[in-house]
């Protein structure tokens, strides 16, 4: 996934516009949530990502092959209902994208929230189920194609929420060791931090306590977000 451009704030007629969180914070405190997704799905769903499409074709690779722990099925079911979920992230995006950066984010991560929101309760309610499981899968994976396409479009720099590998770049290649100036270090190290306590995070609460908790979890912490998100970066 190539690197975002910087945006800038746009004037806006809502003088509610700029109270909240600032983007950068929730976009901080959603790639927690990645983490706590991918680590759902990747360890209680037969090895599938369902935040991190990278990955995923990668997996898709290994099971297309035969290697032994994946599933075609499962991998191909995120994939898909990702690129849906981006596709209605487009759709909300050229509906509302004109508009308050406020209202629009919000909504968007309402929706991301009731999706992981019914991903928990089927998790709950049928822990071991194989409908269940697809279920999950296609849940947040719709919920992340969702949000990523709203990420997407604005473009704030850095902060992808769930890939990585340019934030990684970037970090390295633009710092004082390599040239650089450094000036974004913090946050795309912040960046990298939130991604791993949440991986971190959603590893522990599926090993003990299985799926439905860091799902609930991940929804409640998606929910103060839309409700606290500001549309200034």
């Amino acid at each position: 996934m190539s690197e975002q451009s910087s945006s800038t704030d746009t004037p806006t007629d809502d003088p509610h516009e700029t109270r909240g969180l600032r983007l950068v914070v929730v976009l901080l405190g959603l790639t927690v949530v990645s983490g706590l997704i991918d680590a759902v799905s990747y360890l209680g769903l037969g090895h599938v990502f369902t935040a991190n499409m990278t990955g995923n074709v990668v997996v898709l690779g290994f099971a297309a092959a035969g290697a032994p722990g994946f599933s075609v099925p499962h991998t191909a079911t995120s994939l898909f209902c990702f690129l849906l979920g981006a596709v209605a992230g487009g759709r909300v995006a050229r509906w509302r994208g004109e508009g308050s950066r406020r209202t629009w984010t919000r909504l968007v991560l309402a929706a991301e929230a009731a999706l992981v929101g019914a991903s928990a309760v089927a998790a709950f309610a049928a822990p071991h189920a194989t409908a269940g499981d697809y279920a999950l899968i296609a849940l947040t994976a719709f919920a992340m194609g969702l949000r990523n396409a709203t990420v997407r479009k604005l473009g704030v720099p850095d902060l992808t929420t769930t890939v990585l590998t340019m934030t990684l770049t970037g970090l390295a290649s633009d710092s004082r060791a390599g040239g650089g100036s450094g000036h974004r270090s913090p946050r795309r190290s912040a960046s990298v931090v939130a991604m791993a306590g949440g991986a971190w995070l959603g590893a522990w609460l599926v090993i003990h306590h299985g799926l439905g908790l860091p799902l609930l979890v991940a929804a409640v912490a998606t929910g103060v977000l839309a409700v606290l998100a500001s549309g200034r970066e």
